[in-house]
This record gives structure tokens, sequence and C-alpha cells, in this order.
């Protein structure tokens, strides 16, 4: 090989070493951008994908499981255990004297109810009601152990089935009887201000379906 096609040779090289430089760079790049694209889109999407963000569930609901379904099963509706836990889980976290919360459905008043085990009976009790009257609509009876039986009959006049905006279009209704500015009711969510629906709690289904689903898994394992 002469010196002329030798400097011609180092230079060919010289160049596809370059373009080879410059091109896996280039994939380098290109892959950092898309990785971090659909990071972000998975992140930001919404629906099943994001069931990461479940909510954890509290220890102290489980130490009341088996009073839980010792009512529901005295009630006949043992399959729902689980969302009664997750409604126990919505309302106290499993604390204090009335875990379910239920003075109100009892003797019309907060926390006249100063022990766990009347507290469940009285809840499982007010919430079998529910489903009956909402003719086993799950979600429907749910919301109406918030909202009370009312919101059955109010829904079952406009539609017949739970949906999110009869949960608002009732809050609201209740919200705007009470007295808007003079109201007992405080919004517990700043989207509930924003549609001046601060009767009840307006997402409290989907709150207690997703504790429901944490909850399944856990007694499922």
């Amino acid at each position: 090989m002469n010196r002329k096609t030798s400097k011609k040779w180092k230079y060919t090289t010289k160049q596809l070493f370059g373009i080879s430089l410059l091109l896996i760079l280039s994939l380098i790049v290109l892959s950092w951008i898309t990785n971090y694209i659909e990071n972000h889109r998975t992140r930001d999407a919404p629906g099943p994908m994001q069931k990461d963000a479940l909510p954890e569930i509290s220890e102290n609901i489980w130490e009341y499981h088996s009073i839980v379904s010792r009512y529901a099963k005295q009630y006949g509706i043992e399959e729902h255990t689980p969302v009664i836990l997750a409604m126990m889980m919505q309302e106290s976290g499993g604390r204090g004297l009335d875990p379910m919360q239920s003075s109100e459905s009892l003797c019309g008043e907060r926390n006249c109810i100063k022990d766990p085990d009347l507290s469940i009976q009285q809840g499982v009790s007010f919430f079998a009601l529910a489903l009956d009257k909402a003719d086993g609509d799950i979600k429907l009876a749910v919301q109406a152990y918030n909202f009370g039986h009312g919101f059955i009959e109010y829904v079952q006049d406009n539609g017949g089935e739970y949906t999110q905006e009869a949960a608002i279009t009732f809050s609201q209704k209740m919200y705007d009887q009470a007295g808007r500015n003079n109201s007992i009711y405080t919004c517990r969510r700043e989207e509930a201000k924003e549609l001046e629906a601060c009767y009840g709690d307006i997402y409290y289904v989907s709150s207690v379906m997703d504790y429901r689903i944490v909850i399944e898994r856990q007694i499922g394992n």
C-alpha cells in the first residue's frame, strides 16, 4: 500500500469512526428522551394504570375484622365484609370508640356511641338496610351510608341508580336547603367547595372502593 492510499484509508477510517460515534450518541439521547416522555405519560395518566397510588390501610381496622364479619353474617351481608371495613377506614381509620361513626344513625347526633362493638353493629345494620332499599346497588348503598337513606329515594326518583352526578346534585340540594352561608356543614374537599356540594362527602364512594381493593387483596393474601 503506497503512502497516498494509506492516508486516504486513515481519513476514511476517521470519518467512519466519527459517524459511528455520532450515531451512538444520537441513539443514547433519543432513548433518554423516549424514556423521559414515557415515564411522565405513565405518571400523569389517569385510570387503572395508577393502582400503585392506592391508599394505605390502617392496622387499626384489622382489630375489628372478626367483629365486622360476625355482624355482617348476622345481617346477611357477609360477602360485603371488605366494603364495611373500607367504610370504617374512610370514617375513622379504625380509631376511637365509634369506628363506624354510626352515632347519628342511632341517636341523631354525633358521639353518642361509646362502644366499638355497638358502633359496628349499628353501622352494619344501617348498611344492610341501605343495601335492601337500594335493591343491591352497592355504590348507592355506600353513598347512602354517608348521606343517609334519603339519598336512595332521591336516586330512585331521578334515574334509578347511583352516579357521581347524582351524589353531587343531592349534596348541592341538601347544602342549599341548610343555608349555604350559615350551614352546619363544612366542605371536606376543595372540589366540593368549588361545586358548592358540601353536604356529606361527594367522593365517598370512590374513596371507599379504593380502600376495598386494598382490603380484598390483603384478605386474599
